[in-house]
């Protein structure tokens, strides 16, 4: 007999993916773990060179503030921080069970933390490549002050289609603590302008 558990709270998760390919989470992480995550991130802010993001991959990445404005460090998994490892050993935790349950071969991800200062954005658009497909799931972790305004902009905005194929957006506010996860595949986003500095760990979920 199988000792497989089923997890209830990852099964709503996955019920939104497949039935709207998208799902917000408010409770993935604890709070205590959301407050070392963004204390985390601050401290290498400081210590660390988080670089412009660039658009495109490999040889054709280039920087286009008119299209994004957030700075980047990646996360390595193969030598990460006690905080970083809690991160880790909670996605894979999810990424384990989605495979069980859903099939859909995820071979692991890849992460980083960003930082929007005030006046930039993400213009809208897909989150896999031309030239490489493998992303499959977009997560998005907001490590925003605990005191965050709604009114401080950077939402993420998901472009969705209705019965009648009339397009809309929906859009998510990012509260500290909040999880995003969508189908890299299918869901155009954008990030909203922000005026006050938003933090997040951003990656993928991928594919062979």
């Amino acid at each position: 007999m199988s000792d497989f558990e089923v997890n209830l709270f990852y099964e709503l998760i996955i019920d939104d993916l497949m039935n709207r390919k998208y799902s917000v989470v408010d409770a993935f992480f604890t709070a205590q773990e959301i407050e070392l995550f963004r204390a985390n991130l601050k401290l290498k802010r400081e210590l660390s060179s988080f670089k412009k993001a660039a658009i495109g991959n490999n040889e054709n990445e280039q920087i286009v503030e008119e299209i994004r404005g957030d700075s980047i460090l990646w996360l390595d998994e193969t030598e990460p921080d006690e905080v970083e490892k809690m991160y880790f050993d909670k996605v894979n935790d999810f990424i384990l069970y989605v495979n069980r349950t859903c099939y859909l071969g995820l071979q692991g991800g890849e992460f980083h933390y960003a930082c929007y200062p005030p006046g930039t954005f993400y213009k809208r658009h897909l989150d896999i490549f031309h030239s490489d497909t493998r992303r499959t799931l977009s997560m998005v972790l907001y490590l925003n002050d605990e005191h965050w305004n709604p009114s401080w902009g950077g939402e993420l905005a998901i472009y969705l289609q209705d019965e009648d194929a009339n397009e809309k957006q929906e859009i998510i506010h990012a509260l500290p603590g909040r999880l995003v996860i969508f189908d890299s595949k299918a869901l155009e986003h954008e990030v909203k302008m922000v005026n006050h500095t938003r933090y997040s760990i951003t990656g993928w979920l991928k594919t062979r």
